[in-house]
């Protein structure tokens, strides 16, 4: 740093955010931690800046496109203090809580689970098919472990727009030469403008860092026989090829990069002979993702009415939780194993066949689909925009619950208006309690035949003829082997 910093613990910017400390620093900056003195106990990230006057417009420039951005995997900027006589300038953004990739890196010695490298790289590819779809597109151009912030679930933000930069169409190279050494594009020194193929370099060089134990970032012979080996040999030529040093020779965009390494995976963890099938004859895991139109729609008893009806045709089958509201999960572990075992380190209990995994991240489930599981149930609760939204689209049977009453089936179509700019061909819809004039109305405004009544089920652990019925036309019939087991009940013993 430069420049020393005007803040300190105590001082007051705009006599509304009082610094409380210092939080981070690096090139023209310090970033400090600051309470709303409106808001008391809201906490908010300052970032102080200085440049001399021929740069201020660059200061603007990064506080409008932030402000112009909107994604869970970004900063909100909620104010900006202009250039002062000196120079500093104040953003004042979302304050994230954890640690950056590079702490955590850190932490494991190099060693970052592979499932774990896997979940962080398709969240950081979602983010960037945001960011280069957005108008005007959006370039990062600094992809490196300490701009990545890690929450407690392993949630990625990516932080420090500080060179970030619209696409412009006409320009034939960047003015400003920017990116850290070893993780940007060739074009970023001087050969040509950065553009989206930029980013997909920068993360390329974090993909082959992170695999090789933090040895190499740039393509080599030496890097490629560093890489570990238990990480999916189908992702070693994605990485190679993110890595050409001409553009043209990278991908296209974020979102194929996505689909390439989604499909390398799945092609790596494919069953052996000795694994199980599911209902429909097929050896992968299927995901069932039950979310709520709204509350109250009973999203979790549907969810656990389904979990049961797999596993009676012999399906082995998880329930996650990812709701991280909801204390439904853990008063069944109460009552199944005893008021003490529903603690932070004992999230899986087991009822009726059915492994339920107790307030999870995505982390947890990219594992469990690298298991033995046939069937992965995931209660999302209700919809939120953003929220969970991605485990939900992904699904290979995305099924929304919602109210048979008339005047709350507006909750239903709101949703489903909301979520108009992607395919829903696959998406069921269930309404609890609904007769079949409350069906008709449904699907006929949804112009979708696959909405289903389910009918009273007083208790989702046990077999219930009627319920079985919808289920097997949800999940095409396929009911072969359904036996009844030992009822599961509420209450003391």
């Amino acid at each position: 740093m430069i420049h020393p910093s005007k803040l300190h613990a105590g001082h007051s910017i705009g006599g509304r955010y009082e610094i409380i400390r210092k939080i981070g620093e690096g090139g023209m900056s310090h970033v400090y931690l600051a309470e709303d003195l409106k808001l008391p106990g809201k906490l908010w990230a300052v970032k102080e800046s200085v440049s001399d006057p021929a740069r201020y417009s660059s200061i603007r420039e990064e506080a409008q496109l932030l402000i112009s951005l909107s994604h869970a995997r970004l900063p909100r900027i909620v104010d900006f203090f202009p250039p002062d006589e000196d120079g500093y300038t104040y953003l004042v953004m979302d304050y994230i809580q954890g640690i950056t990739l590079e702490k955590y890196f850190r932490g494991y010695r190099g060693r970052i689970p592979v499932d774990s490298i896997l979940q962080l790289a398709d969240q950081l590819l979602e983010v960037l098919d945001y960011l280069h779809t957005h108008d005007p597109v959006v370039i990062f151009r600094d992809l490196k472990p300490s701009n990545i912030m890690l929450t407690e679930q392993l949630e990625l933000r990516l932080i420090d727009f500080g060179i970030a930069r619209n696409y412009k169409q006409a320009q034939a190279q960047d003015t400003v030469k920017l990116g850290t050494v070893g993780f940007a594009a060739p074009e970023q020194y001087g050969s040509g403008q950065s553009d989206a193929r930029s980013d997909l370099y920068g993360f390329g060089a974090l993909m082959l860092y992170l695999t090789t134990g933090g040895a190499f970032s740039e393509w080599t012979e030496d890097a490629a026989q560093s890489i570990r080996q238990d990480l999916p040999r189908h992702l070693v030529p994605v990485i190679r090829k993110l890595l050409e040093p001409m553009p043209e020779n990278r991908y296209a965009s974020a979102a194929e990069v996505r689909a390439v390494i989604a499909a390398a995976v799945r092609q790596e963890m494919k069953p052996g002979p000795k694994r199980g099938r599911d209902m429909a004859g097929r050896k992968s895991t299927q995901v069932i993702a039950v979310m709520g139109a709204s509350g109250g729609t009973g999203t979790t008893h549907t969810a656990i009415a389904i979990s049961h009806f797999l596993a009676r045709s012999r399906s082995k089958v998880a329930l996650v939780e990812m709701n991280m509201r909801s204390p439904a999960f853990r008063r069944i572990q109460q009552i199944v194993d005893g008021e003490s075992s529903a603690g932070p380190g004992s999230r899986k209990f087991e009822v009726e066949g059915v492994d339920y995994w107790r307030q999870t991240a995505r982390s947890d489930v990219i594992a469990l689909l690298s298991g033995s599981y046939d069937f992965l149930v995931i209660d999302l609760g209700a919809f939120r925009e953003r929220d969970r939204l991605e485990e939900f689209l992904r699904a290979d049977f995305p099924i929304i619950v919602a109210s048979g009453a008339e005047w709350r089936q507006q909750d239903v179509l709101d949703m489903v208006h909301g979520l108009s700019r992607y395919p829903r061909q696959k998406w069921m819809y269930v309404l609890p309690l609904a007769g079949e004039d409350a069906v008709s109305r449904l699907r006929k405004q949804l112009d979708s035949t696959q909405v289903f009544a389910l009918p009273l089920q007083m208790d989702p652990f046990d077999q219930c003829e009627e319920t079985d019925k919808v289920l097997s036309r949800i999940f095409h019939g396929a009911t072969a082997g359904i036996q009844r087991r030992r009822r599961f009940r509420f209450g003391l013993s």
